[in-house]
């Protein structure tokens, strides 16, 4: 399983990145392993979140038309918002897209409760439209797995002021034959106990810190998580290795990994847009 932090930045996009997109892989030689049969034989993209910037990012990594489904944390636009011209590209491509081909994708979308009519209020649907043919929406069940191929994702809710998961991605590891890796991704949120008993021995904690301490104490809780309480969140839970992402454009990366190691003395990094990581 191959994480790649196509997006990182938080609360919008920065100069060195689009806002938070992150693609999940599986080669078809590992979904094999994992005991995939038939068409299930193949590579396997899934994204978690899509927000500003993120399309055109991850064109580099993978045509959009072999995505197998997109999970959204929430629908804040830096999470969300790029689903819009994901649409486009589905519906409208001239050789693949469903108007040429008379063919609709029906892409599985896995979101809050609300995402259906989020997605068609953003792209500017008249009342009575619909997006049913690129899209097929699902709403996530927090504990309840969903299964993709290889891949499970199981969400879980989190402390935000909208409704908000984080997501427990577990697949084929690549780096362990035979074995299976954990992946968690915070979505945006506080410390709260779901995120650290959701979190409990995952090879790798992706973990929001878009505060700083101190400098962003007046804010109200409930929001984002400090470099120091993900740190703390990743030392709970005895995960593996933890990478920092969702930093504001406005953020030093030093700030937020030094206060990430003032509580978690495991492997630790800051997310660039464009990274690969192993699992």
């Amino acid at each position: 399983m191959r994480l790649v932090t196509v997006g990182v930045a938080g609360s919008f996009p920065g100069p060195a990145s689009p806002a938070s997109t992150y693609l999940v892989q599986v080669p078809a030689a590992l979904a094999a392993a994992a005991g995939c049969t038939g068409d299930d034989v193949r590579d396997w993209n899934v994204v978690l979140d899509l927000g500003n910037g993120g399309l055109g990012a991850l064109q580099r990594h993978v045509d959009p038309l072999a995505l197998d489904a997109v999970g959204l944390s929430h629908l804040h636009p830096d999470h969300c918002a790029d689903l819009s011209g994901l649409y486009v590209y589905l519906r409208y491509h001239p050789e693949h897209g469903a108007v040429r081909t008379g063919v609709d994708k029906h892409l599985p979308v896995y979101g809050p409760s609300t995402t259906a009519t989020r997605v068609g209020e953003m792209y500017g649907l008249e009342l009575g439209e619909s997006m049913a043919g690129e899209y097929d929406v699902r709403v996530w069940q927090p504990g309840v797995p969903v299964r993709l191929g290889p891949l499970e994702l199981e969400p879980f809710r989190v402390f935000h002021p909208v409704e908000a998961y984080g997501i427990r991605v577990t697949g084929p590891s690549s780096l362990r034959a035979g074995e299976r890796a954990t992946l968690v991704y915070t979505g945006d949120t506080d410390h709260c106990e779901t995120l650290v008993e959701s979190s409990r021995g995952a090879d790798l904690l992706l973990a929001e810190a878009a505060f700083e301490e101190g400098r962003d104490d007046a804010v109200e809780r409930g929001i984002h998580l400090t470099g120091r309480r993900a740190g703390r969140i990743g030392a709970r839970a005895g995960v593996g290795r933890m990478l920092l992402t969702h930093l504001q454009p406005w953020s030093d990366p030093q700030v937020a990994l030094a206060e990430a190691r003032s509580e978690y003395d495991g492997p630790l990094d800051v997310a660039v847009a464009g990274g690969v990581h192993e699992l």
